[in-house]
């Protein structure tokens, strides 16, 4: 059952309208055995809260470690917002106490379901900034992330991704990754290049950029995540 007022208690924000706060909290899965609560979704506030979380959270590094280069902020960034840390954000808010989910994805666990959690709170900032504006979203996300920014700087393990993917490899293969320049293309002043990571030989993951280091970059950022999953 919605209780905005236990909800706004919980995240020390009043809202205006309590039905922007309600759509922040309402899973898809409510929506079908609800039809004639004719909600919608919180998947748009989760788009858009996730835009503000990058921007902010990528403000705050930049103004703060003026002498990160672009790819270890990316990593920072990257540790703040992926979805565990943004879980135990929302698992700490109890947020999932007050999901309106259906019976079976309720039965399933979605109330301590990681990815719900974390799209409930990206969707919680977005209904914040909509309802409440730019000053009082800050206000938020200085109480309840900024922690997390504090917690993985003092971690002191900011790496960028290949060396984070030469790690894994070595532990995981007991080889090292070995990247190829598997093609270029356009002019000089506007090169792109394909990289490719090969493990034993075989090609994992490809990446793109407008220089070989950011194409391999990315490349070892996809690899991360195809290697994790």
């Amino acid at each position: 059952m919605f209780n905005p007022k236990k909800i706004e208690e919980a995240i020390g924000v009043v809202f205006n309208d309590k039905n922007i706060l309600k759509t922040a909290f309402t899973h898809r899965s409510h929506l079908n055995e609800k039809p004639e609560e004719k909600l919608s979704s919180n998947e748009r506030l989760e788009f858009l809260g996730d835009a503000i979380l990058e921007f902010w959270v990528s403000r705050v590094i930049f103004n703060q470690f003026p002498k990160l280069p672009e790819g270890l902020l990316t990593n920072f960034r990257s540790r703040v917002v992926y979805t565990p840390s943004l879980a135990d954000i929302a698992q700490k808010l109890n947020l999932g106490q007050f999901l309106l989910l259906s019976v079976g994805e309720e039965k399933e666990g979605g109330r301590e379901n990681q990815t719900l959690l974390a799209n409930t709170f990206e969707a919680l900032v977005g209904a914040i900034f909509q309802d409440q504006g730019l000053k009082t979203t800050e206000k938020f996300l200085e109480k309840n992330v900024l922690p997390r920014i504090e917690t993985v700087a003092k971690k002191k393990t900011l790496k960028d991704y290949k060396s984070r993917l030469q790690e894994l490899v070595q532990e995981k293969f007991r080889v090292t990754p070995e990247y190829r320049l598997l093609k270029f293309e356009g002019p000089d002043h506007e090169r792109t290049f394909l990289v490719g990571i090969f493990i034993a030989n075989k090609k994992i993951t490809q990446g793109q950029g407008l220089s070989k280091q950011k194409a391999q970059q990315q490349a070892a950022q996809k690899a991360l995540k195809k290697l994790a999953a």
